[in-house]
């Protein structure tokens, strides 16, 4: 995984993360798999081979079924030349773990470097197939794919050992990657020790993580679990991203990547995902566990408000990259408990500088004073993206106190005169037109000036029938939050993987519709998308 410090530059080219790396081996089984006939010897459960203390696990117990599940979804096929055949690969197991993380700096420029946190993994495939198929594959076509990932022709050296064949390949760039073949299994990874401990649980001196109770056969496509103790390493390098983001104050960066780290390990227990095929598409459920203190705290005070929608989602234009609903019985209390459960996993000092820093999240929608805020409009409230950088947004809801709405917002609007009312729509703009704010009765719409008139024309709609299905669900929703979203990129990158991208001019877009519920163990997030998480990853592999 690359991260960039300092100012920000994208990472050097062909240094592909080793994650994404992982990931490709499936797909480059599909492609072998198609090619041979699916036979050989007893299969062997991945899982056996999984270390115990993997700090990440997925799992999918039938590989066919998963990249069947994707190609099915009716924009696949508007994005494709044509479907893949997938029977040869029905069956096929596959079981991946993280063990760890390497942190590598590498310099871009004098005063500037790219973070690269290498993960060590270890990818345990049951191919069902005859050895020596297995064996052609793996010097083969993935020897291929690990030339290509480590930029320039690796040296392959291959040795019998374990008693298996064992394949060593060097990079150019001094990287290695090891691949053991036993029968119809491959034992894949870009780390000796955690390969050969891959081995150790599979002829049972290790304990493997098959034995462990909570790991119950999954009857969906595809299965995760990250540990506690990975996430306190997903917290170290979420902390880093986070800081790139939030901005290019080298303080305020160091602030954010020491305390977001501690915030997560300190409230996060665990994650599970699972994911099935459902009748709208795939349904992925994240459920992220908490500390029995937290998961109180959150549970009491982000509950969903009861009742139906109050109507806001008529303000939400067709034409947005994402936008949410929050449903809360009281946001203002939801605010603060987040702040005081954050609050509490850091020191004093750091508790100071996360209530000032509190306040930025808001800046982008035009609001010096989050509190004041959502003390001021009702139990719920919207906020919309209109392009992929975040740069034009808004922040729709409905007024209960206008005085304390107008002490929130940016001293810029605060200062200027709104115009006269246009169709009951007051208008206050900024004097560098970088913000605008509008009231048309009790709705207050505030962002950037030319997302607000696409609000304010979109709210004209006369009725619930005019709007698109997506918007609709946002309707429907009962959940604490509730996420709708379109991209018009991921289609094709997946069919160019799996297929051929179909040439057209108007572009495929995958729709997805994320719900967040809240209770007193659990973060519970459903996501009911065309392709899903699997095919998110599957489109990581696209060439550019």
């Amino acid at each position: 995984m690359n991260l960039t410090t300092k100012n920000g530059s994208d990472p050097p080219p062909g240094r592909g993360t080793s994650l994404i790396r992982m990931c490709r081996l499936a797909v480059l089984l599909v492609a072998f798999s198609l090619a041979v006939a699916s036979c050989g010897s007893p299969p062997t459960d991945p899982r056996t081979a999984i270390p115990e203390d993997a700090l990440i696990f997925i799992e999918t117990r039938d590989l066919g079924r998963l990249i069947r599940a994707v190609t099915e979804s009716p924009r696949f096929a508007e994005a494709a030349e044509s479907k893949p055949d997938l029977r040869a690969i029905d069956g096929i197991e596959m079981a991946v773990a993280v063990t760890g993380f390497e942190t590598i700096e590498q310099p871009v420029t004098d005063s500037n470097s790219v973070l690269n946190f290498r993960p060590r993994f270890v990818a345990v495939a049951e191919t069902r197939l005859w050895n020596f198929q297995v064996l052609g594959f793996v010097e083969n076509e993935l020897g291929l794919f690990i030339s290509e990932a480590y930029g320039g022709e690796a040296k392959l050296e291959i040795s019998e050992k374990h008693s298996g064949r064992y394949f060593i390949w060097l990079g150019q760039d001094g990287q290695k990657a090891y691949a053991l073949v036993l029968g119809s299994l491959i034992i894949f990874g870009n780390d000796e020790s955690a390969l050969e401990r891959a081995l150790a649980a599979k002829n049972g001196e290790l304990a493997s993580i098959a034995r462990r109770k909570e790991f119950t056969e999954q009857a969906g496509l595809v299965s995760g679990y990250i540990s506690k103790e990975g996430i306190a390493q997903l917290a170290n390098i979420s902390g880093v991203s986070m800081a790139n983001r939030a901005s290019d104050d080298a303080e305020v960066q160091s602030f954010v990547a020491r305390v977001l780290p501690e915030v997560l390990r300190n409230t996060v227990t665990e994650v599970r995902w699972s994911s099935q095929s459902v009748d709208a598409g795939i349904e992925d459920r994240l459920t992220i566990s908490t500390v029995s203190e937290t998961g109180t705290v959150l549970g009491e005070s982000m509950a969903a408000a009861e009742g139906g929608s109050l109507g806001l989602e008529r303000f939400i234009p067709d034409k947005i990259v994402s936008a949410t609903r929050y449903n809360l019985k009281d946001p203002r209390v939801a605010w603060r408990a987040a702040l005081l459960t954050a609050q509490r996993q850091t020191d004093e000092l750091s508790r100071k500088l996360l209530l000032a820093f509190s306040d930025s999240l808001f800046e982008p929608y035009g609001i010096d004073n989050a509190e004041l805020f959502l003390s001021s409009v009702g139990t719920q409230f919207i906020t919309a993206r209109f392009d992929g950088e975040g740069e034009r947004q808004v922040v729709i809801a409905r007024v209960k106190d206008r005085a304390t709405l107008l002490s929130s917002v940016a001293q810029e609007l605060r200062s200027e005169k709104p115009t006269e009312p246009e169709s009951g729509t007051n208008l206050w703009r900024s004097a560098d037109g970088d913000i605008a704010m509008a009231i048309a009765g009790d709705v207050v719409i505030i962002g950037y000036p030319d997302a607000v008139q696409l609000s304010i024309d979109a709210g004209k709609r006369t009725g619930g029938t005019e709007l698109p299905a997506s918007i609709k669900a946002i309707a429907a929703s009962t959940a604490a939050a509730t996420t709708i979203g379109g991209d018009s990129e991921i289609p094709g990158r997946i069919a160019d993987v799996l297929s051929a991208k179909r040439s057209t001019e108007d572009p495929v877009v995958a729709r997805y519709t994320t719900e967040t519920r809240i209770n007193q163990k659990a973060i519970e997030r459903t996501s009911v998308s065309d392709f899903g998480i699997i095919g998110s990853i599957i489109a990581q592999f696209a060439s550019e």
